[in-house]
């Protein structure tokens, strides 16, 4: 081989001496021209393949300088002359399209937000931790769809042509709110003029079609809420079929280590640091794979394991239980303080329901890491139950807390009937009792802050997914700096002058919880599907939570943490992570749902057709949307779903024995293979004995002719 890839480049010098004497193409004949194009090819062939050479370093740049030379020289010659032209625009334009193509993939990579931080902390702790900060940038692209829908096409239409702030009473704050409208404790808390405002349900009124472009706003209120779910659905479905492809394909454990210890590094690199960050991901992948293989060969004692991981579950369903019941009694709790007054109770009072709820999801994941102690799981399956606990924990708090507010929510409802009534009464009685019968005077007049009305519940809930927004960012992020950034000062400044080794032992720098952080931003989103429909300001908050967090964590788990003691491999498709994500959305529309029933908002639809539309389109959907033609269409999904799936299932066991009969006839070729070199090590041998024989046998009858 390596005699072929010497002669190689020395029959491109041959060609090369042939036709550098020539100048002038032109005077060239027609063969002549095209064994000349045929070396200007090859030429850009060999530059193409250049890399793939087993060839010295010093070799490949002087092959590539001189072939790049020929290339410029002759190329452009070809060109010159009658009827040569096309050929030239041809090779010209090829090469501006391989530059644009070059230049664009440049750009797109470096469009990538957070690629290279993401990178570096993958090089230094593994893929387990770079996995939460993928997860978390493929949060933030989802947000900023979800914010451009609720800001784009609900709150700035709103805002510009809709009835401008006090033109009506549902726009503007109540006479005996005015003085505290803007204390910075009732706006910390959303009240004010921030609930009279675009940010939540209540601000948005009624009317069909606003401004002189005739905004259809209730339509496109609606349809916006419905398309937020139905895109997240589809991201998150999509997402998952995509990663279930890409982890579907090839075998990762055959010569594993093989492949990498001979493939792993990067013969590209040049920067030193980056180097040394290469250096440092390799040794985190052979850490991970060495602790897989070990953990598959364990054999422990399987009654004492059964035993405790009885015990550890039972012990998570009394700590869930707990944290249910908690969370309810607070809720109850704070209903009664709404019903007192909330300004004759002190500050945790008013808080009680945020701070409880951000708390137990603070300590009780740390609970649960303590108690996974018992169950001895390898770490990847360790990961994915505390995924699962803290996930359950999440759940049960949120549903918890939506079901203790329901009974605020019927309150609130049968609150704004009588109100509803009485403002009917006090209209009638200010007309009868101010104007005669038969009196031309103008109707009265009374400034929206002064007329009586009752409590929206829809912007009650909005307000109450925001604080547990805002009270959760900011438990996170004072944890953060707390049990993180101030625990790594103390044990890196107080190492010197303490009784034991602070940075070995107690506390020790803290470790980044894959597991807390990725359920924290599964339960965020959560809230934010759930409670978007309420409050559409929801998006852009978590878009601000998420670009902040990134720059903070990043930032943290870089100073102020330190690998795993138990490293493991994350997995190849994080559909784990899209599952429960999947889960919480499905739950998380339930609310949603049940306000657009209970309100009959879809009738805003009827209403478009009616109105907008011709009477035929009208009859079309309503023939559509018969029940009679809707469930036949949903049984055929199911059975078109049942159908793919058992192929697929089907597919899946015939991929599973081709690849049993594939490793059994490499396992008979090795045999084959093994047979055959022993042979040939026999017959090798064989023949050295004969040969030595042989030379035996001359020199004893030399010996003996001497």
């Amino acid at each position: 081989m390596l005699e072929n890839s010497e002669q190689e480049p020395s029959e491109a010098e041959n060609e090369e001496e042939q036709t550098d004497d020539v100048v002038r193409p032109e005077t060239l004949s027609p063969e002549e021209l095209e064994k000349l194009k045929e070396a200007v090819e090859d030429r850009k062939k060999l530059i193409q393949g250049l890399r793939g050479k087993p060839w010295p370093m010093k070799q490949k740049l002087v092959t590539l300088k001189e072939s790049q030379q020929f290339v410029e020289k002759y190329e452009g010659a070809l060109g010159k002359g009658k009827g040569r032209k096309f050929y030239a625009y041809k090779v010209m334009m090829t090469k501006k399209w391989m530059k644009f193509q070059r230049d664009f993939e440049n750009f797109k990579t470096a469009c990538i937000p957070w690629e290279m931080k993401i990178k570096e902390i993958e090089s230094h702790f593994g893929s387990s931790v770079a996995s939460y900060f993928l997860f978390l940038r493929w949060m933030y692209g989802i947000n900023m769809i979800l914010f451009g829908l609720t800001f784009g096409l609900v709150m700035v239409p709103e805002a510009l042509m809709g009835r401008p702030y006090g033109s009506i009473p549902r726009k503007t704050v109540p006479r005996a709110e005015e003085n505290s409208a803007m204390d910075f404790a009732v706006l910390w808390d959303f009240g004010g003029y921030a609930q009279y405002s675009v940010l939540f349900y209540g601000y948005y009124n009624n009317q069909r079609a606003i401004g002189w472009l005739k905004y259809r706003l209730p339509l496109s209120y609606f349809l916006v809420g419905v398309g937020t779910v139905a895109y997240s659905y589809m991201v998150v479905i999509r997402t998952m079929a995509r990663n279930a492809n890409e982890g579907g394909v090839g075998d990762d454990n055959s010569f594993n280590f093989s492949w990498k210890m001979f493939t792993s590094w990067d013969y590209l690199i040049g920067n030193p640091e980056t180097a040394d960050n290469k250096f440092a991901s390799i040794t985190t992948s052979f850490k991970e794979a060495i602790l897989e293989e070990q953990e598959s060969r364990k054999d422990d004692n399987i009654h004492l394991t059964r035993f405790l991981r009885v015990l550890a579950n039972f012990l998570v369903l009394c700590c869930l239980a707990g944290s249910g019941y908690l969370i309810y009694f607070v809720v109850r709790r704070s209903q009664k303080f709404t019903l007192d007054g909330l300004e004759n109770h002190s500050w945790w009072e008013r808080n009680e329901v945020n701070m409880v709820m951000s708390l137990l999801g603070m300590f009780c994941p740390m609970l649960f890491d303590v108690i996974s102690a018992l169950e001895n799981y390898h770490p990847r399956v360790a990961l994915q139950w505390q995924l699962g606990r803290i996930f359950a924990l999440f759940l049960g708090n949120l549903y918890t807390f939506i079901i203790a507010l329901m009974d605020e929510i019927n309150v609130k409802r049968d609150e704004e009937k009588i109100v509803k009534y009485n403002i009917t009464m006090w209209e009638a009685s200010l007309y009868n009792g101010t104007l005669s019968e038969n009196s031309t005077a103008p109707p009265i007049t009374v400034h929206p802050a002064d007329v009586p009305r009752g409590p929206c519940w829809e912007t009650m809930v909005g307000q109450e997914f925001v604080r547990l927004i805002i009270s959760d960012t900011m438990t996170t992020y004072i944890t953060l700096l707390i049990g993180d950034f101030l625990r790594a000062v103390l044990v890196r400044f107080l190492n010197y002058c303490w009784c034991w080794d602070l940075e070995a032992g107690f506390p020790s720098y803290s470790e980044f919880d894959v597991s807390g952080n990725v359920l924290g931003l599964i339960f965020n989103q959560g809230m934010i599907w759930m409670g978007a429909f309420y409050a559409p300001c929801l998006p852009a908050l978590n878009v601000l939570r998420l670009h902040v967090s990134m720059y903070l964590q990043c930032w943290a788990v870089m100073c102020c943490n330190v690998p795993q003691e138990r490293v493991f491999k994350a997995s190849g498709s994080n559909n784990f992570y899209m599952a429960m994500l999947l889960v919480i959305l499905f739950l998380s529309t339930l609310p949603a749902i049940y306000t657009i029933w209970k309100n009959r908002m879809f009738d805003v639809i009827q209403e478009t057709l009616e109105s907008d539309f011709p009477p035929w389109f009208g009859k079309v959907f309503s023939y559509a949307s018969n029940p009679g033609l809707v469930l036949p269409f949903i049984l055929l999904m199911v059975l078109a779903i049942y159908y793919l799936q058992s192929t697929s299932k089907s597919y899946k066991q015939a991929n599973v024995e081709l690849k049993k009969k594939l490793q059994t006839q490499n396992e008979e070729n090795k045999k084959k293979n093994k047979k055959a070199a022993l042979k040939a090590a026999m017959d090798l041998e064989e023949a050295r004995k004969a040969a030595s024989l042989s030379a035996e046998q001359r020199l004893h009858s030399r010996n003996i002719k001497t």
